[in-house]
């Protein structure tokens, strides 16, 4: 009878260290790896570009001049 619970008792605190194992293994094991990067966006043109371009074309209509064309485009690149 005493050798019977022996067992029993030792196979119950086998199981529970192995249980008590398994869950240390968890709680160690490697986070998933991070999600990729989002992928980067073109930068949107700078306004001073936009404006330039936007000359250009009133030049090419004939409703700016030549001259405040390159007026305008030397004040937009040195600002």
């Amino acid at each position: 009878m005493i050798s019977g619970t022996a067992t029993a008792v030792s196979n119950l605190v086998q199981r529970h260290d192995m249980q008590r194992q398994r869950e240390a293994e968890r709680q160690w094991a490697a986070p998933p790896p991070a999600p990729p990067p989002a992928p980067l966006q073109a930068a949107a043109p700078a306004a001073g570009t936009d404006r330039v371009t936007q000359l250009a074309e009133l030049n090419a209509q004939g409703v700016v001049s030549e001259e405040e064309l390159d007026a305008e485009k030397a004040r937009i690149l040195n600002s």
